[in-house]
């Protein structure tokens, strides 16, 4: 991999030839695994400035320059986060001369307090091609970690590491990027309904308009980097006519993204609005005209006649693989990550494919066109619990690095970690074409439809519709893709052997059951993110920064051995503390708790009766405890006792109170399965019941950021 040190350049080219299509990640970390980051990704014409809506991308534009760039989302890593962006370099339109990957923080943050930043770029294998790693960082609170730009019709990358005191302001600033304050405050936070719904309509059709095309051959040079990064803003006409302010345009699929350019506003004085043309299905749904409640909806993937594993595979492979083609922004949303193109989506079941003596049938296959060139992806598909066959992996490795194909792709229950594979397979070096082996869990691609149908909506109802039966049909009992379903074979000996404490440091099975303890998390993750329309992501939390993950594991295992108890700790964007589980294995129960700090301002009685009366419809059993300065345990009680005496929660002895412990108990289920009374259940149910019954309750009162305004293009 190459190393690359700021200002310096290289050529795409000379690293790997599969750079079509490339995968940029921006990863930092933090001791507590808490700071975090909004990516942003700017397109750039010869004059160094973003002329047109469509070329900003940033949280509430995935999708720009006509589907080439996409915004792929945060995956926890082990002391922080990694955005990845995927960039199809093949389609980037002509008229982009330059592409510059950037990343800010909010209130009050600088990037000084974020160790490990860093920017990689992999090829369209997954083969990481070329690092960058950003040193002293300063007092900025935006950074431009590197630049993709062509030269001679050829990409090349600099490492560029320049960041901004004034933040996302003066990054788009500079770029030719307006943002308006007072318009800002005018419109209401992310899933806010302010504004009728005449005035969304409108703006979906103002963002929906026919686009002129208008694709400008510029000669590609080797532009420098901004130098007025702390100066004039660059791209702003001094002595010219008013600048237009476009809106930020619907996203509607990578597909109908390709085809369209944006158009200019008529009106130079409109509010510019991030408003979507979205269609999504109605949350209350009509009244039931069945005579009675026996009577069942007619479904489009009827579940009732699955009778058994291989049943369950075929259907849902097809299942899934006809929505992917039929609905580009689920299709393009779960192969982008994978290195696939935006273009044209096929899906295919029941291939035949020649393998020495006897045939092999891989379960689907992915073909995406772009340009005249094919992206190809066989599919591996196991439902219900059933474990990957390495054998039956490796020979689709092995048929796709012969006939040319980009990736294996492996689909099943269980969720994939960090620095570990499902399944062993050999990678035959002396072959030139390399072959992308990535794996779906089923609780992903429910994510992702959820995200869809219910948060960010789709082209058309006809998708929204589709997405809803796909919905319904991977969380039916009897589709088979519920995720992660089966914490292991070593879950009852490790309960057993923490019973009568027999369990030493180094058993591999304790290390087993914090590998599954993992996987259930991130699940869990997956499934309440879904459901709030927000990022939350694990935080893994240990004493050295940079621990492989397979060491910090180990160490799990051993404290496990040590302490009988399973911890996790998860971060929920908008909210003003980390969630955290433990699972104590002697006691069988489960603890969900969340440390919020004390105001800044009053009297400590009234802040004890100031989180009373916040938590008025708290479960009555609700543990608080008082956060002490230093070392020093404060006093605790439940809800219903501090409800009429909220001075008993306060310290004594002069100590200084700091915050608020909140905690509920819960016994945990003793089944290693997914069944009702089952472990894996029982967590779910433990983190959905906190957050509704105490999490919600804390937001409620805290002013969130706004993330619907968005900086707006100066024409």
């Amino acid at each position: 991999m190459h190393s690359m040190t700021k200002g310096s350049n290289v050529g795409l080219a000379t690293l790997s030839e599969d750079i079509g299509s490339v995968m940029v990640s921006l990863a930092w970390s933090s001791d507590t695994g808490e700071g975090d980051a909004d990516v942003s990704v700017l397109l750039l014409d010869t004059n160094g400035k973003v002329g047109r809506d469509a070329d900003f991308c940033f949280y509430n534009n995935p999708v720009a320059g006509r589907g080439s760039v996409q915004l792929l989302g945060k995956t926890p890593t082990a002391y922080g986060s990694e955005d990845r962006i995927g960039f199809d370099l093949d389609a980037v339109p002509p008229e982009v001369d330059r592409i510059v990957v950037a990343a800010s923080r909010y209130d009050g943050s600088w990037f000084k307090d974020l160790d490990d930043l860093r920017l990689t770029l992999a090829d369209g294998s997954g083969g990481q091609l070329l690092q960058f790693a950003v040193e002293d960082a300063g007092e900025v609170s935006a950074l431009i970690f590197g630049e993709l730009y062509r030269r001679s019709g050829v990409w090349k990358f600099r490492a560029v590491g320049d960041g901004y005191a004034s933040g996302l302001a003066g990054l788009a600033t500079d770029f030719g990027v307006d943002i308006d304050d007072a318009e800002e405050e005018s419109v209401g936070g992310e899933g806010d309904p302010t504004g009728s719904a005449a005035e969304t309509a409108e703006a979906g059709a103002e963002a929906a308009g026919a686009y002129e095309q208008a694709a400008v051959d510029t000669g590609a040079a080797d532009t420098a980097v901004p130098g007025g990064h702390h100066g004039t803003p660059s791209g702003v006409d001094a002595g010219g006519p008013p600048a237009v302010r476009p809106v930020i345009p619907a996203q509607a699929s990578a597909a109908e993204s390709a085809d369209r350019q944006p158009p200019e506003r008529e009106n130079p004085a409109a509010r510019p609005r991030t408003a979507r043309r979205k269609v999504t299905l109605p949350r209350n749904p009509r009244k039931s005209l069945a005579e009675n409640d026996a009577w069942r909806t007619a479904r489009l993937f009827p579940v009732t006649a699955l009778k058994n594993d291989r049943e369950r595979e075929t259907r849902a492979t097809s299942v899934l693989l006809s929505v992917m083609a039929q609905v580009p922004e689920l299709g393009r949303r779960l192969t982008a990550g994978f290195g696939a193109p935006a273009g044209r989506m096929e899906t295919f079941t029941e291939v035949s494919l020649p393998h020495g003596d006897t045939p092999r049938r891989p379960d689907g296959v992915i073909r995406v066109e772009r340009a005249g060139k094919l992206w190809t992806a066989l599919v591996e598909t196991k439902t219900n619990g059933s474990a990957l066959k390495s054998d039956q992996v490796q020979a689709y490795m092995d048929i796709a690095a012969r006939r040319g194909y980009e990736a294996v792709i492996t689909l099943s229950n269980d969720v994939a970690l960090e620095g570990s594979s499902l399944v062993d397979v050999k990678i035959d070096g002396r072959r030139k074409h390399k072959v992308a082996l990535r794996h779906l869990s089923w609780a992903e691609v429910a994510h992702q439809a959820q995200m869809l149908i219910q948060h960010e909506g789709v082209g058309n109802a006809a998708h929204a519709w589709l997405l809803q039966e796909l919905l319904h049909y991977l969380q039916h009992e009897n589709s088979g893709c519920h995720g992660f379903q089966n914490m292991g074979s070593a879950w009852v000996p490790v309960r057993k052997g923490i019973d009568d404490e027999t369990l030493c440091q180094g058993d591999p099975r304790a290390l087993e059951v914090i590998e599954n303890w993992e996987r259930l998390i991130r699940q869990v993750c997956l499934r309440l993110g879904g459901e709030l329309g927000r990022k939350v992501l694990p935080v893994q939390r240990a004493a050295r920064r940079g621990t492989d993950p397979h060491v910090r594991r180990r160490e799990q295992a051993d404290q496990l051995c040590l302490e009988g108890r399973l911890q996790a700790a998860v971060r929920i964007e908008g909210t003003p503390g980390v969630l955290g589980v433990v699972a104590d294995l002697r006691t069988g129960k489960l603890r969900t708790s969340i440390e919020v700090p004390a105001p800044e301002t009053g009297y400590p009685l009234s802040k004890a009766k100031r989180l009373i009366r916040q938590l008025a419809a708290a479960p009555a059993d609700l543990h608080i405890e008082a956060l002490v300065e230093g070392d020093g345990a404060g006093p605790r009680g439940t809800l219903e006792r501090l409800r009429p005496e909220p001075a008993d929660i306060l310290p004594k002895g002069g100590a200084q109170l700091v915050g608020f412990r909140l905690s509920l108990f819960k016994g945990m289920g003793n089944g290693r399965g997914n069944a009702e009374s089952g472990f894996i259940r029982s967590v779910d149910a433990a983190v959905g019941r906190f957050h509704t019954a105490v999490v919600v309750l804390l937001e409620a009162q805290r002013p969130r950021r706004s993330r619907t305004e968005a900086p707006t293009a100066v024409g």
